[in-house]
């Protein structure tokens, strides 16, 4: 009988919840290749052979935890938050800790069999490494910028010089990104199908490579749903209507990564152009129009790369 696992993530450590004949077990792991060993050694220990891993899908805590165990053989599951949230709710829980989320996630993978989960490609692990590097130093040249803005003058020539070499190192992964798509036919082909998007730049192309392309669908709307961007309606009965927002239960690193996109496209692509102009016609708040483009950029996005066509203003017009 297939046991299940609950993986609550944290930085430097995870607590592990073993579901099996009935009993949960506890323990806690270091968040780091020793510790992955050591919860594949404690799984043997309690005889459990056939496991099901189930995790949320929180970013780069859980990915190493997820290959080791995906290459050792068990069937991993990553989920949105969202789900075991709403799990939690459904048991009326209000205990909130590692060691119970742990146990809450296995109770909740046993309950519901959530999909196996693949790992990325070799070569878009590598790409999202490069993209994560760029993150962080993105990140730190903003810091030093904002710095600069109100520093005192006897340190402004230190922070022009890591600003200085902060660039330099921007300017070296940009393009060993460029460098590593070009050596992949796959990423490669996919980027020039998203180039033909008017509104879709080199960044966000890059998120979209290193995060979305490689991710099964089966239609738009699953593409909408992985971002976040499907609209959430807040009504009850006949009298509570409240406006409509986007959902943002999805992947809100690929979610910021449409905004500006959204923008452009507003301006310089065609189809988004007519229809943003059609609903801020219709009295549409302007931020509720940027979210409706930004699901219809995300739709083309998955057009092109599942029809493995370019984009076509004409097609999409008559669509």
């Amino acid at each position: 009988m297939t046991a299940q696992l609950g993986v609550d993530l944290a930085k430097r450590k995870f607590d592990a919840a073993l579901l099996k004949d009935g009993k949960i077990r506890n323990k806690v792991f270091e968040n780091t290749p020793s510790g992955f060993q050591q919860l594949v050694e404690w799984l043997a220990r309690q005889g459990a052979t056939d496991v099901h891993v189930c995790m949320e899908a929180t970013g780069d805590y859980g990915e190493a935890l997820a290959t080791f165990l995906h290459d050792a053989g068990y069937t991993v599951s990553m989920v949105n938050p969202a789900q075991i949230k709403g799990f939690a709710q459904s048991k009326l829980l209000r205990t909130k800790t590692d060691k119970a989320d742990a146990r809450l996630i296995a109770q909740f993978c046993q309950a519901n069999t959530p999909p196996a989960w693949q790992p990325a490609p070799p070569e878009v692990r590598e790409l999202q490494a490069l993209a994560r590097r760029l993150d962080a130093l993105n990140e730190m040249q903003r810091m030093e910028l904002n710095r600069l803005e109100t520093a005192h003058s006897t340190i402004v020539p230190s922070l022009q010089a890591v600003l200085t070499q902060l660039g330099e190192q921007i300017k070296l992964i940009r393009q060993a990104i460029r460098d590593h798509i070009d050596q992949h036919p796959d990423l490669r082909g996919k980027r020039e199908l998203l180039d033909s998007i008017p509104g879709i730049g080199e960044a966000t192309i890059t998120q979209i490579l290193a995060y979305l392309a490689h991710v099964r669908f089966t239609n738009a709307k699953q593409v909408a749903a992985f971002l976040g961007l499907n609209p959430r309606q807040h009504q009850s009965g006949s009298s509570v209507r409240g406006k409509a927002r986007i959902s943002k239960t999805g992947d809100a690193r690929l979610r910021k990564a449409f905004y500006l996109p959204a923008v452009v496209a507003m301006r310089y692509n065609p189809v988004i152009r007519a229809f943003s102009e059609r609903l801020l016609a219709a009295g549409k708040p302007r931020m509720l129009v940027v979210g409706a483009v930004m699901r219809k950029l995300a739709h083309m996005v998955y057009g092109v790369l599942k029809s493995g066509q370019p984009f076509n203003p004409k097609l999409a017009l008559n669509a």
